[in-house]
């Protein structure tokens, strides 16, 4: 399990160091050259709603920030709005080349962009985007996507029953990618409730991903129906780990169904003990690294390189634009695949054989034009 954790902040060392020939890594900083470092401010956004950010993504966007010879400035904005202004009028002050934030609003993003444009400094979403904001680019999954895979996993522990009641904890309303998980599990569970294959008991979005609050809102929705709950379709691993916590004191653990996201250590605990029927692996490495070479192209002012990059759009519909963007794949985690030690230990695709490249994502809407009508 520990190994899993390791594959994934250990594996973008390994594509770093590795060489072939002669050929140029993207990566690698310019041989002698003695100016100044540029300098890439990146805000995360939490350390509570998973521990990615501190985890994963900060060492892994800083090692490769530092190898391409750029000095990153990674700060992290606690969940709090007036923090995450702060961090980012102190990197404008200080001339940031380029700016990499993961907003914890859409307005709280979108007026932090205002002042970045002004300042002319160009910025990078990561992982979430500011709807209505003016971000140059945007790194993330395939976000609806994973909502499907949710789905898929719910159903298929779920088996044959009928008129299974499930209870549903979103993620925080003002996350997008929230917004993105639920459109996409509806496309599957959304004509099982119309039919009453499946019965939606309740479904709450939970306030900054917060797992107490989602432990209290579960505990309510549960009470509400009599105690009787059939399958929870958990947002991530840590509204995963809330139900599950209500679950045990009612002896219904390892019984009902629940689902996760994220592929925590705790998560794929649960999954192996029989708690949470699955996860959805996200390869945190490949969005550093796809993060990473596009703040490098850009901090080098390699406009093209950037664009070459970032060869998907999506459709931000509150700002009437597209946002050039890298958008990745992610995987379904089951008991079956973690015990074989399949994809979810770091063995996933590259970030450049992952893109979906010419997907037009349309953020805020449920539908994705990917070549075939939406479900």
């Amino acid at each position: 399990m520990r190994r899993l954790v390791r594959a994934v902040s250990c594996g973008l060392l390994v594509l770093l160091a590795a060489g072939c020939g002669t050929a140029v890594d993207p990566l690698a900083p310019p041989t002698g050259s003695r100016a100044p470092r540029p300098v890439v401010g990146v805000i995360l956004p939490d350390r509570s709603s998973s521990d990615r950010w501190e985890d994963q993504d900060r060492p892994l966007l800083l090692q490769a920030l530092n190898f391409a010879g750029i000095e990153g400035v990674i700060e992290n904005a606690d969940g709090d709005e007036a923090r995450f202004a702060s961090i980012a009028d102190e990197m404008i002050g200080r001339g940031v080349k380029v700016l990499m934030t993961t907003p914890l609003s859409p307005e709280g993003g979108a007026a932090v962009e205002r002042k970045a444009r002004d300042a002319g400094i160009p910025v990078i979403n990561y992982d979430r985007i500011s709807l209505g904001g003016q971000a140059d680019y945007y790194v993330s999954f395939d976000n609806l996507n994973v909502g499907e895979l949710q789905a898929e996993g719910l159903l298929k522990c779920l088996g044959e029953k009928q008129g299974a009641r499930i209870i549903e904890l979103q993620g925080a309303p003002t996350d997008n990618n929230a917004t993105l998980f639920f459109d996409g599990q509806r496309r599957k569970l959304g004509p099982k409730y119309d039919t009453g294959a499946l019965k939606l008991v309740d479904s709450k979005p939970i306030d900054k991903w917060d797992p107490l609050l989602g432990k209290a809102a579960f505990e309510q929705m549960l009470l509400a129906n009599g105690g009787a709950v059939d399958g929870v379709v958990a947002a991530n691993d840590g509204l995963a780990g809330a139900a599950i916590e209500v679950l045990k004191a009612k002896g219904l653990a390892g019984r009902v169904p629940v689902t996760g996201q994220d592929a925590t250590l705790e998560g794929l605990r649960s999954i192996l003990r029989g708690e949470q029927c699955m996860t959805v692996y996200k390869p945190i490495r490949d969005e550093a690294e796809a993060a990473a070479r596009l703040a490098i192209a850009v901090a080098r002012g390699d406009l093209s390189g950037a664009d070459d990059l970032a060869t998907g759009n999506t459709r931000d519909l509150v700002a009437k634009r597209d946002v050039k963007s890298v958008l990745l794949g992610a995987d379904l985690i089951t008991r079956d695949n973690v015990r074989a030690g399949g994809r979810g230990r770091g063995q996933a695709r590259g970030p450049v054989r992952r893109r979906h490249r010419g997907r037009l994502h349309r953020a805020g809407h449920p539908d994705q034009l990917d070549g075939h009508a939406p479900a």
